[in-house]
C-alpha cells in the first residue's frame, strides 16, 4: 500500500487537500506531449518516412504506398492498387496516438485515377479497426473529379488513433484507384493508466470544499474483458454509486441504501452502449447537478431526474476507479476488478491519472 498527498488550487479561491492510494499494483503510466487544443491542425503526412506508408496492394513500384503524398509527382504520381476494386486499402502510420481533424485527397498526378468515394478507418493497433461515423450512421466521403484538385473534409468530430487507413468505394469509371492524401491534426495528450483485474485507485479528497449538489466525472477506457467495476462510491448507510461493465454494456447503479430513510424508489438502475469490449477507446461522462443526472456514453446520453433523496446521498469523499478496495462492500464480493486501460480521468476538474503519475 503506497500513499501521497498534494495541495493543488481549485478554482484559483482556496488550497486543498488530495489524497491518493494506490491498492495493490496499478501499473504501466504513460504521458504523452501535450496538443494543441486551439491549433489543432499540422499537416501529418509530408514528413512521415516511406515506411510508414503500405497498402493492400500496389500496381507497380512506381505506384506504391509511400508515393501517396499530397501534392507530389514522383514516382508514377500518387498511389494505385494491382487491381481497383472493394477490397484495397491505403493505410499510415502516424507514430503515436493522434489527434486527426481533418483529411484531403488528390488523385494520381496528371492521369485518370482518382477515387470518388472512400471511407475512413482508425486503430490504434493496426490490427483492430473502427470505422469513422458520423451522426451515427457509416460515412462515405466524397472524393475527386479529376486528378489534381484537393478535396479537403473537416471531420466532425476528430479521431483519435496511431493508424489511418482509407477504403476507397468508387473511382473514375474510365481509369482506376488513384490516391495521393494529407492528414491533419496534432500530437494528442494521453495519460493512460493500465489495470490488471487486481487493483484499483483511489482518490480522497477534501469534504469542506466539494458541494453535495455538483459532481462531474469523466474518463475514457477500453477493454477486451466484458464485465468489470469501472468506479465505485459508497457511504456510511449503504448508499452507493457503481459505474460496472457487464456482458460489454455500461450499467450505472445509483442505490440510496437504508430503505427506512428512502422508502420510494431507492435504487436507479441505467444501461447504455453495447460490445463495449472491442479494445477500443470509449468516453464516459456523469454529470449530477442537484437532482439531475446526465449519464453519458460515446455520445449517447441518458438524461434523468432522480427521486428520493438524491441530492443527499451520504457519499464518503472518496472514489475508487477500477475496482472496489474492500471486498464484499456492498455486497459486490463477485464483481470483477477492471482489466484494461483507463485515459485521461477527471473529477470536477482534477486530473486523477496526471496526480497519482506526479506523486
Amino acid at each position: 500500500l503506497l500513499g501521497a498527498s498534494v495541495n493543488v488550487n481549485m478554482d484559483s479561491v482556496t488550497e486543498i487537500f488530495l489524497k491518493l492510494l494506490f491498492l495493490l499494483s496499478v501499473h504501466n503510466w504513460h504521458t504523452a506531449v501535450a496538443g494543441n487544443k486551439y491549433n489543432c491542425d499540422d499537416q501529418l503526412v509530408s514528413a512521415l518516412p516511406q515506411s510508414s506508408f503500405s497498402s493492400s496492394s500496389e500496381l507497380s513500384s512506381s505506384h506504391s504506398p509511400g508515393f501517396a503524398r499530397l501534392n507530389r509527382r514522383e514516382g508514377a504520381g500518387g498511389w494505385s492498387p494491382l487491381v481497383s476494386n472493394k477490397y484495397q486499402w491505403l493505410q499510415i502510420d502516424l507514430g503515436e496516438r493522434t489527434e486527426i481533424t481533418a483529411v484531403a485527397t488528390q488523385g494520381g498526378y496528371g492521369s485518370s485515377d482518382w477515387v470518388t468515394s472512400y471511407i475512413l478507418m482508425f486503430s490504434d493497433s493496426g490490427q483492430n479497426w473502427k470505422q469513422y461515423r458520423q451522426e451515427e450512421s457509416i460515412w462515405a466521403f466524397s472524393g475527386n473529379t479529376n486528378a489534381d484538385s484537393v478535396v479537403y473534409y473537416k471531420l466532425q468530430h476528430s479521431i483519435k488513433a496511431r493508424f489511418l487507413r482509407f477504403v476507397p468505394l468508387d473511382w473514375n469509371p474510365n481509369g482506376r484507384i488513384g490516391m495521393r492524401i494529407e492528414v491533419y491534426g496534432c500530437t494528442y495528450r494521453s495519460e493512460v493508466v493500465g489495470f490488471d483485474g487486481k487493483s484499483c485507485l483511489i482518490y480522497t479528497f477534501n469534504q469542506k470544499l466539494v458541494s453535495a449538489l455538483k459532481d462531474v466525472i469523466s474518463l475514457k477506457f477500453k477493454t477486451m474483458q466484458s464485465d468489470g467495476i469501472l468506479l465505485h462510491r459508497e457511504g456510511q448507510n449503504g448508499d452507493h454509486m457503481t459505474l460496472e461493465l457487464i456482458k460489454g454494456k455500461l450499467s450505472l447503479l445509483i442505490n440510496l441504501g437504508d430503505t427506512k430513510t428512502h422508502p420510494s424508489n431507492a435504487q436507479i438502475n441505467i444501461t447504455l452502449g453495447s460490445l463495449l469490449d472491442d479494445q477500443h477507446w470509449h468516453s464516459v461522462l456523469i454529470e449530477h447537478f442537484n437532482s439531475q443526472v446526465n449519464f453519458t456514453v460515446d455520445k449517447h446520453t441518458h438524461h434523468f431526474h432522480a427521486k428520493g433523496e438524491f441530492s443527499y446521498l451520504d457519499l464518503d469523499y472518496e472514489l475508487s476507479f477500477g475496482g472496489i478496495p474492500v471486498p464484499g462492500k456492498s455486497g459486490t464480493l463477485s464483481r470483477r476488478n477492471f482489466h484494461g486501460c483507463f485515459e485521461n480521468i477527471y473529477y470536477n476538474g482534477v486530473n486523477i491519472i496526471d496526480l497519482a503519475r506526479r506523486h
